[in-house]
């Protein structure tokens, strides 16, 4: 791979111009068709085979008026008793005929009728049903919606519209932009060239708009949730980054060796590319191996992710080439120019083996890892035990979907939930519903009467709504108000309670739905999920990296740390966003369950991004031990190179990671920060410490595999072995 790689490289870099405008085309080709063929995103998380789906598309069928999307609107008067008043009614009243003569809503109920007043009399609901999805409702039904009630609060009446036809999606902002501007530092101060960070920025972004632009241009054909595209642009800008940085480092340090602009090209791309496509398609693997969940809309997302990854590694591995054909040997620093081969004009074959011997290690990196293989026994000890300790809160991470009390202060949801908790409780902003249907009008009635006074019954229940029925009478619809909070534990256990309860009644199907209940599945679903997707990652990074290692202990050890970097990272998330501990620090008002997907795409991003960190480390090791250098030499020779490069490429990680902590929507901010910590935790406490601790102290051993398993595993060449064979022939024929 390293030699065919190579051949890439140099062939980018003589046709740059013709590599430069093929990319442009395809970018601004893309982009158009995103303008004219992007489709809306979706909010709801559909679960096909749970019972709450199964209602959903009961209802769908049977009794379509019921099946559109909801909204509360929440009403609350000056002072006590007011809404008893002729007054209070006629207000409320207007403002229910408002509602219901908006666009998009088949009707609105009146508070008085169904008796959706508060026991002081202050607070009134008014339950508004739409007749298409919350996905279907337009801009302008939703503006017009969010306005109701204008003229009440000109007399000092507070109206809270709210409900799941608020959902939207989140919007990118300057707060992301940020993490960019601390990535464009972090290259300036790399690198220590304006040419090379701008160039390495450049080509990140240029892959990034086109991976964005050709996921836009698939929406209007397919699904993808609100989150999906902040995923793919998240992982896509960082990896773009990551991998143009790692192609342009090695660049610059064969110049400085001695090597022309299209051999320093071609051996960067042979060598750091090699790692470059081994590591993107590690991300890629675990990402699309989100499929096997069987959820829809993670793998929608994972797909998503994969694909803008995908591109990610195809623009560095022939756009970066290009780009440094046009700089040269500008991406070094004006004092370092002239000891590149354009200067000097030395033999573009000759092997860099013999500048090693005249290197500078005295740099931090070679320093940190003589320390760290020298007190490799307590290191490893003081980032275990502090790994330990920063997972204890993990245990008790709980998954949920968000709902509105967890979104931002004073929006429009937070609000409407605000006033609904206050007036009512929290039971009535996580409405249960209850469908019933039978072959027969008069079976159902029968069965909805029965099931309602059961479910008043139950333990956790505060009211069942009176049946609404389909006009031929053959389906009714219970609403069921909870007393605890849609992502309280006790309306989890409700929710098991009322289906073990009614499940079959007179010959009647009853089936339990609702955001709660759907949130409650598809949470439900997703940790039944983990275990498996998590072995199965594991169980891929072991035979990964045996693949490229030759070495049985190097990926049990690789695999055991991105463990411990998981369990941290939950450990922590759990503590800040779960538990409330220094929420502040995120801009977090309302601690919740951690969202339910959240920890099943950590484990596939990070695995990703581990391995990414662990082959650009642990490959130089293995170079130098190839090449006659002690175990302990080696282990310090590819931390001493590597260290630079990889600290750079972690910061920029969190830099582009953190900027989304910086949103208000919770699902993004959650991710955001668990991706950043997770980084951190990775990339400077396992890989550039536990790393070379355990290395130092495996010795030898590190490299052992046995002869029969070696003859088996195909040879991927990821150091580039291949490569100097090729380098080797090729001076004598040409001298």
């Amino acid at each position: 791979m390293a030699t065919l790689l190579y051949r890439l490289g140099r062939a980018s870099l003589r046709r740059r111009r013709l590599v430069a405008v093929v990319w442009l085309v395809v970018l601004v080709g893309l982009g158009l068709a995103a303008a004219t063929l992007r489709g809306p995103t979706a909010s709801n998380f559909t679960m096909p085979g749970t019972e709450s789906q199964q209602a959903i598309d009961l209802l769908s069928e049977r009794f379509p008026q019921a099946s559109g999307a909801t909204g509360t609107i929440a009403v609350k008067a000056p002072a006590d008793g007011q809404l008893a008043t002729p007054q209070g009614q006629a207000l409320v009243k207007q403002v229910t005929q408002e509602a219901a003569t908006l666009p998009g809503v088949v009707g609105a109920v009146d508070p008085y009728q169904a008796q959706a007043i508060s026991p002081n009399g202050r607070y009134a609901l008014i339950q508004v049903q739409f007749a298409g999805r919350a996905d279907d409702v337009t801009d302008d039904q939703r503006d017009a919606y969010e306005k109701v009630g204008a003229q009440a609060e000109a007399q000092g009446w507070q109206v809270a519209p709210g409900g799941e036809v608020l959902n939207a999606e989140p919007e990118i902002g300057s707060t992301e932009g940020l993490g960019v501007l601390v990535a464009a530092v972090v290259l300036v101060l790399t690198f220590g060239s304006l040419v090379a960070a701008g160039m390495t920025m450049l080509n990140a972004l240029i892959g990034v708009g086109v991976g964005m632009a050709g996921l836009f241009a698939l929406s209007g054909a397919i699904e993808l949730t609100s989150t999906a595209p902040i995923l793919a642009l998240m992982l896509g800008l960082a990896v773009g980054i990551d991998y143009s940085l790692f192609i342009t480092s090695r660049y610059r340090q064969n110049l400085l060796e001695g090597l022309s602009a299209e051999e320093a090209v071609g051996r960067a791309v042979g060598t750091a590319g090699s790692a470059v496509v081994f590591a993107g398609a590690t991300v890629v693997i675990a990402l699309a191996g989100l499929a096997v969940v069987q959820i829809p809309f993670l793998t929608v997302m994972g797909l998503a992710a994969a694909a803008t990854v995908t591109i990610a590694v195809l623009v560095a591995i022939t756009l970066a080439p290009a780009l440094l054909g046009f700089a040269g040997v500008r991406v070094l620093p004006r004092k370092l120019r002239k000891t590149g081969a354009a200067a000097n004009g030395a033999d573009p074959t000759e092997t860099p083996e013999a500048a090693a011997a005249a290197e500078d290690r005295s740099g931090f990196g070679f320093r940190w890892a003589r320390l760290v293989t020298r007190l490799r026994v307590p290191v490893i000890l003081v980032a275990l035990v502090g790994l330990g300790l920063l997972a204890l809160p993990a245990p008790h991470m709980r998954l949920a979907l968000p709902d509105a009390s967890t979104a931002a202060a004073g929006s429009p949801a937070r609000v409407n939930s605000d006033l609904i908790r206050e007036g009512f409780g929290p039971g009535f902003t996580g409405r249960l519903a209850l469908v019933v249907t039978s072959d027969s009008p008069q079976a159902t009635e029968a069965a909805a009467k029965q099931v309602a006074q059961e479910i008043q019954q139950t333990d956790g229940v505060l009211a069942v709504a009176p049946p609404q029925t389909d006009p031929t009478g053959r389906t009714a619809l219970l609403g069921v108000i909870p007393m605890s909070g849609p992502t309280d534990e006790a309306t989890e256990n409700l929710v098991h309670d009322i289906r073990r309860q009614v499940s079959d009644v007179n010959g009647a199907e009853v089936l339990l739905t609702g955001v709660t209940a759907i949130g409650i599945d598809v949470s439900e679903k997703l940790s039944d999920a983990l275990p498996v997707y998590l072995v199965l990652v594991v169980g891929l990074s072991i035979l990964l990296l045996m693949l490229v290692f030759r070495s049985i202990l190097v990926p049990v050890k690789a695999a055991l740390g991105f463990l411990l970097t998981v369990a941290a990272t939950f450990g922590i998330t759990v503590a800040i966003f779960q538990q409330g501990h220094l929420a502040d620090l995120v801009g977090l008002d309302t601690p919740s369950p951690l969202v339910s997907f959240l920890p099943i795409l950590l484990i596939g991003i990070l695995f990703g991004l581990a391995m990414d960190y662990e082959v650009f480390l642990v490959s130089r090791m293995r170079e130098d031990f190839v090449h006659g250098d002690t175990a302990q030499q080696a282990t310090v020779n590819g931390m001493g190179h590597g260290a630079r490069v990889v600290t750079a490429a972690a910061l920029i990680m969190m830099a582009v990671f953190g900027g989304f902590v910086f949103l208000d929507d919770p699902i993004i901010k959650s991710m955001g920060f668990a991706l950043a910590i997770g980084v951190a935790i990775d990339a400077f406490v396992v890989r550039m410490t536990i790393v070379p601790a355990v290395m130092s102290l495996l010795g030898k051993a590190a490299w052992w595999i046995p002869r029969w398993l070696d003859r088996l595993l195909p040879n991927v060449d990821i150091e580039g072995e291949g490569l100097r064979a090729h380098l080797a022939e090729k001076k004598p024929a040409d001298a």
